[in-house]
């Protein structure tokens, strides 16, 4: 098997697509300083490609190293007043467009009941979708799979209690239980390079459009504000709720498709972890986040509908792509 190659990589920045993007490339290149960045972002779309692709290079400044990029604009103080006025559109956008309220057993339990037959890209996949579809899925999916869990590992050290042991038992599962090898994203490495696709961290970024971008950025946004603990508790919630029936799908297209055993292996992992992560997140995590700090209640329900707001944006705009035959990425896969 190859070595994969996402450890250790400084990923490509990509090219600005707009003026808000623009300004941050300028600064990350070098090419002009952080105090001149634009300090409010409320006329640009909150959904739109480029405060979404802003927000993304501005988030990935906390992850891994990118092509020309100074370590040390991570903590720009200018560069994180930018970024703050990238993510109070957008979190404002998120509050107006979803329903609210404080009910999590209510939000929940539609997700937990036996799933309607669906018309997304994991229904479609499994049931008709080709081979070049499924490329394409996967590609715009390692935006975020690449870095499966470190968003949500900010939130361990906010934690106490019960609620802190079940989450860090789930994240020791998403790490691999103590086996590189066994790394979730590794897996998923693994499983670009069966599909012949670049399997580098952050290859995909320049061709992902803003809805791929958005629910990744919903992730670091939850995860780097400890006000937002309750909404990145939610969004891990419905992630890992969701997670087995989709990679159900996904693992019956793979074999459909003769796609390569990688890609069954990693969507069984996952039907088989996420079942019971989804017990020990609802039983323990919430159970007794929710008793300790009843008023985080209605910022988990934020994250669990946010969330699911997002990823069907996500489905719609692939879907609406290959209904006309094309890639929904930006740019060719190849």
């Amino acid at each position: 098997m190859a070595t994969p190659t996402l450890v250790a990589h400084a990923q490509p920045l990509p090219d600005p697509r707009g003026p808000l993007s623009g300004a941050l490339h300028a600064v990350l290149v070098g090419a002009a300083p952080a105090t001149g960045l634009p300090r409010s972002a409320s006329s640009a779309d909150p959904y739109g490609e480029d405060l979404q692709l802003a927000l993304h290079l501005a988030y990935e400044l906390h992850y891994r190293p990118t092509a020309g990029v100074e370590d040390d604009l991570e903590w720009d103080p200018d560069v994180l007043a930018f970024r703050r006025g990238l993510e109070t559109p957008f979190l404002a956008a998120l509050r107006e467009e979803v329903e609210g309220g404080d009910d999590v057993d209510a939000v929940l339990a539609p997700l937990l009941a036996a799933e309607p037959r669906g018309t997304g890209p994991s229904w479609h996949l499994a049931r008709d979708g080709e081979l070049w579809q499924l490329r394409d899925y996967v590609a715009q999916r390692s935006v975020y799979h690449l870095k499966e869990a470190d968003p949500q590992s900010w939130v361990v050290p906010r934690l106490s209690g019960e609620a802190k042991a079940a989450f860090v038992t789930v994240q020791h599962d998403e790490y691999g239980a103590g086996r590189g090898d066994r790394m979730h994203a590794t897996l998923f490495a693994t499983m670009m390079r069966e599909l012949d696709l670049n399997d580098a961290y952050g290859a995909y970024s320049a061709a992902a459009p803003a809805a791929t971008l958005a629910p990744v950025n919903l992730m670091s946004m939850t995860g780097l504000h400890r006000s937002l603990l309750g909404a990145a508790v939610g969004h891990f919630v419905m992630i890992e709720v969701t997670s087995s029936p989709g990679s159900r799908r996904l693992s019956t297209a793979f074999r459909r498709l003769d796609a390569g055993s990688a890609g069954q292996h990693f969507y069984d992992e996952h039907v088989e972890a996420d079942a019971v992560h989804e017990q020990v997140l609802r039983r323990h995590l919430l159970s007794d986040l929710l008793t300790r700090s009843p008023q985080l209640a209605a910022d988990v329900v934020l994250g669990v509908q946010a969330s699911l707001l997002l990823e069907g944006r996500f489905g719609e705009h692939l879907m609406a792509a290959w209904a006309q035959g094309r890639t929904a990425t930006l740019r060719p896969l190849d």
